[in-house]
């Protein structure tokens, strides 16, 4: 089985820098359409059993173009939308990533309980994804599946459930926009073979 991980075209979020991580607003820019037709130009060919779908308008509009380029069904998944934001959903503002970026650095530092006011924790997060990704591994387990989802989430979630990405691992790498991460199932769990043109094997 092969997971096929993918983060979102540029949106119009990415471009003012605001935490827009709830409802259904902020889509892809122009130059987010363009990276969405390559990559499904990229993955033309690949079966693909299912792709699934962050509900957020960045990650539907990306999936719905892959799904009709590839004739693969699309549905949506709660369990990949991007972590709640709380408070700072909206905003935009230096002090607001500063605020962020202390939550994040507390996560990485082991303190899972920690938050931005009004937002979700770290194990909230596990909460959700972690049984998702088990089930499919069951449900899908000799096909492709393609994954819609969210750098902030993937970046939490992937040293849990990839066994070969741990925390410093990750520091040194990007989740760039529509950069297929590429993982598969083997005896010692689920192992990262691609990372955007980086080949790990």
């Amino acid at each position: 089985m092969k997971i096929y991980f993918v983060r979102h075209g540029e949106s119009e979020a990415n471009l003012l820098r605001e935490f827009s991580n709830r409802g259904f607003k902020h889509g892809l820019t122009a130059r987010g359409l363009q990276q969405v037709k390559q990559l499904a130009r990229d993955l033309e060919g690949i079966p693909f059993a299912q792709i699934y779908t962050s509900p957020i308008k960045r990650t539907f509009q990306t999936a719905q173009i892959l799904g009709e380029w590839l004739n693969c069904p699309v549905e949506v998944a709660d369990a990949l939308r991007e972590f709640d934001c709380g408070e700072l959903e909206g905003k935009s503002d230096f002090g607001s990533w500063e605020i962020y970026d202390g939550v994040f650095r507390q996560w990485v530092a082991g303190n899972w309980a920690a938050r931005i006011p009004g937002g979700e924790s770290h194990l909230e997060i596990q909460g959700r994804f972690i049984p998702f990704i088990h089930g499919l591994i069951q449900k899908y387990r000799d096909e492709n599946i393609l994954l819609v989802g969210h750098g902030g989430t993937y970046r939490c979630m992937f040293p849990l459930v990839i066994t070969n990405l741990d925390l410093d691992t990750l520091s040194e790498l990007n989740i760039d926009h529509t950069m297929p991460m590429i993982v598969e199932t083997r005896p010692d769990g689920l192992v990262c073979t691609h990372w955007g043109k980086f080949a790990f094997d």
